[in-house]
């Protein structure tokens, strides 16, 4: 017998590609057990102001492909206090609702947290571009926003080499450099920073007059944003070698668009965990993937712990750039 009878799915914090295939399988797993689902529009925003709808199996056919969320984001002042927590729960239970799925960041796992404390049964799902959860490897819109960046970096070689110039690209990643990291990998940058790592710019700027030294006559460096500005790393470069350095920042375009199919399988396999557990009573869990398996791990914990950096990755990425 199920320990939920009615439950609810919100998206909240910044989007990423993936949420709707999530969302899509929360409705539909719910549905399938004979659960009644509700979708809440414009995250906890939406849940204080009462935004609840019902879901069916239309409500989110043809989503899967799509990227953003069909439920919607905004951020929420009020839902930081307390008062603003205790009116969120008394509205669930209003509704009658007694279990929730967030799908989104740190800040999205904080609200869930605060409501599970307030004995509404929640359950996180990682939806978060920036790979910064902890205890999953992998978040929902990651590998699409690493896609969209190697294929800018491929763009942007074509057009350097031409040029004979160096193109510092910079990316998303205010306190996790997985981005950077793995598009710079997969795309062969030359030079990768990431918040994890401490640099020296002379070091760079040294790195790059040595490639040229031994023929290159162009080169990618890749910025997460958490290290600092494109712009200052450029000038920094240009005052140390006579290069030409062109900046690109690639914004939040890499939000943007449809989501790859490991994105698609992993919001899908998620959203349905999700469902399955909080049937069978479980709740203020984060639910994840590691080495394939679905997983299941505190929210206290989760939002207490630092995700780690794979310095093998990047000493890979290092040692295949010289």
């Amino acid at each position: 017998m199920s320990a939920v009878k009615k439950i609810a799915v919100l998206t909240s914090g910044g989007d990423s590609q993936g949420m709707n295939a999530a969302v899509r399988a929360v409705v539909r797993s719910a549905l399938y057990y004979g659960i009644e689902v509700f979708g809440i529009q414009r995250g906890y925003q939406g849940l204080l102001n009462k935004e609840i709808r019902s879901m069916d199996l239309r409500s989110v056919g043809d989503i899967i492909q799509r990227g953003g969320t069909i439920l919607q984001s905004a951020r929420c002042k009020e839902f930081m206090t307390a008062e603003g927590q205790q009116k969120g729960a008394d509205i669930l239970r209003e509704y009658g609702i007694d279990g929730l799925v967030v799908i989104g960041g740190d800040g999205s796992y904080q609200g869930a947290n605060k409501l599970s404390k307030l004995g509404i049964k929640t359950m996180c799902l990682p939806g978060t571009i920036d790979n910064d959860i902890a205890f999953t490897d992998f978040t929902i819109g990651f590998d699409t926003a690493v896609g969209i960046v190697v294929d800018a970096v491929n763009k942007l070689r074509d057009t350097m080499s031409s040029h004979e110039r160096s193109s510092i690209v910079e990316v998303m990643g205010r306190h996790c450099g997985d981005i950077a990291l793995y598009a710079g990998l997969a795309s062969g940058a030359e030079t990768i920073l990431v918040p994890e790592v401490p640099f020296s710019i002379d070091d760079v700027a040294n790195r790059m007059k040595d490639n040229f030294e031994h023929g290159k006559r162009h080169s990618i460096v890749i910025v997460a944003e958490g290290v600092g500005r494109g712009e200052d790393i450029a000038k920094g470069i240009t005052e140390r070698v006579d290069v030409d350095a062109r900046v690109t920042v690639l914004g939040h375009i890499q939000r943007g668009g449809c989501p790859t199919h490991n994105d698609r399988v992993l919001g899908s396999r998620l959203g349905d965990y999700a469902v399955r557990m909080l049937m069978e009573g479980e709740s203020g869990k984060s639910c994840g993937v590691i080495k394939g398996e679905l997983v299941m791990t505190d929210i206290d914990t989760v939002v207490n712990t630092k995700k780690a950096f794979d310095m093998e990755l990047y000493e890979l990425a290092l040692r295949l750039s010289k």
